[in-house]
């Protein structure tokens, strides 16, 4: 088993900052893709950002100049630097994570969401 443990929500004003931090432990081969998605109230839960064991990345549109996801393989953490921010960007962000338990079986694991919320 898997466990994600998010951090780095919060209230912020519109133009401002936060950067999430989403971290992997338990039985872990190895993690392939990591990715943050975000549900706002209303609305399906969408892609913002991934990024894969190699580095590659990929934005929705709305998060393109703005969003920047990283990750950390050695403590099986990615990060989400989030700038210039809106308050269309207010919602849940989750974490997700497509990991090995062993050299043969990848399984698709989803974070508690942490609370993005932006507003004068």
């Amino acid at each position: 088993q898997v466990q994600l443990v998010e951090s780095g929500g919060g209230l912020v004003q519109p133009g401002g900052s936060l950067r999430l931090s989403c971290a992997a432990s338990g039985s872990i081969f190895s993690i392939n893709t990591m990715a943050w998605y975000r549900q706002a109230p209303g609305k399906q839960r969408e892609l913002v950002a991934a990024i894969t064991s190699g580095g590659s990345t990929n934005y929705a549109d709305s998060a393109k100049g703005r969003f920047t996801i990283s990750r950390d393989n050695a403590k099986n953490t990615v990060y989400l630097q989030m700038n210039s921010l809106k308050p269309e960007d207010t919602a849940v962000y989750y974490c997700k994570t497509d990991a090995m338990t062993d050299s043969r079986h990848e399984y698709r694991y989803w974070g508690q969401g942490t609370q993005v919320t932006v507003s004068s």
